[in-house]
């Protein structure tokens, strides 16, 4: 079920707006102005179960979170409605509760509450089969599907470094007052965005349930020197007006921290890049290194001597 479609609220509605909507609903829905009505009774009970939800901030970040199937696997019906307070909400929209079906109303009295009136012993009769599964679903606690509580999510920053080598970070977690201290280990290859999973760290459960986990969405940060392209590297090398027009040698620096003699051919043009194989990075799971792409950059001077002119000048008569 849909519960933002069940009460004809937008996903973003505020609880003033879920709360407004359940007013008008449950005005035309309630059992006591349709005696006999099955379809009104249904109706109400699904109203119901939706501001149930909506109105309560965890449970609403839930839903959100893991849409209506995950949802149902978390939380039992009997957990949708612990701690609502529809009695309340009815009172205080002006609803007869102190006549007609005992289904739905008896908790104002001290007895069943609006949860057990609702989808307990008489509330079943609208219910069809379901009645007994759910009573003995109540009964035998071991049928209830313990709730894990919710992931935690922070991001990971890691050097270009720790992508070529692989490595080890610790992280402090604060819980209740104490700092609790998590290694992880960053697996050589990692991709800028993918996502860590250290099972257990994540919240504690509400039901005392397993714990969630924690996921690490990987960032790698920006490198002064290179760029990284997948597994290749891009290094920007500057050479002058003569080195392009002539060749030359040139050293390039490399991620490990070396410098490789590279040979620049004669006629190379501004941007055109060198390969260096197997000089880039490891991929996922430390597969083959790619390449170290040189690019090559004029270095043009900012002004020239006297001689230089006079060298251009005779250039350009040569047509250069």
């Amino acid at each position: 079920m849909d519960y933002y479609k069940a009460l004809g609220v937008e996903r973003n509605a505020s609880p003033a707006e879920i709360k407004k909507a359940y007013r008008k609903l449950a005005l035309k829905y309630h059992p006591d102005r349709n005696q006999g009505n099955k379809e009104a009774e249904s109706r109400f009970k699904e109203i119901s179960e939706a501001y149930a939800v909506l109105s309560d901030p965890e449970k609403r970040k839930q839903y959100d979170t893991f849409g209506s199937d995950g949802f149902q696997q978390r939380y039992s019906q009997e957990d949708i409605f612990r701690n609502a307070n529809i009695n309340d909400i009815l009172r205080e929209f002006g609803i007869n509760l102190g006549g007609g079906r005992a289904t739905f109303h008896r908790g104002m009295g001290g007895g069943p509450s609006f949860f057990d009136e609702l989808f307990g012993v008489d509330g079943m009769s609208g219910m069809g089969g379901q009645g007994q599964d759910f009573r003995q679903f109540q009964q035998d606690p071991r049928r209830r599907q313990m709730v894990k509580g919710n992931d935690l999510s922070l991001e990971m920053p890691v050097t270009l470094e720790e992508v070529l080598h692989g490595s080890e970070k610790t992280i402090s977690l604060g819980r209740g007052g104490q700092a609790d201290k998590v290694t992880v280990k960053i697996p050589t290859g990692i991709e800028d965005g993918k996502k860590l999973r250290v099972s257990g760290k994540g919240a504690p459960s509400p039901m005392a349930g397993p714990p969630g986990d924690l996921l690490l969405l990987v960032r790698v940060k920006p490198h002064p020197v290179f760029i990284r392209e997948g597994r290749n590297l891009v290094v920007d090398q500057e050479i002058p007006l003569s080195g392009a027009l002539l060749g030359t040698d040139i050293a390039v620096p490399t991620l490990e921290g070396r410098r490789l003699k590279v040979k620049v051919p004669p006629g190379s043009k501004p941007g055109a890049k060198l390969r260096l194989k197997g000089q880039g990075l490891p991929g996922t799971g430390g597969s083959a290194r790619g390449d170290l792409l040189v690019r090559i950059n004029l270095k043009m001077p900012g002004k020239l001597t006297a001689e230089q002119r006079d060298l251009v000048q005779k250039m350009a008569a040569t047509g250069l």
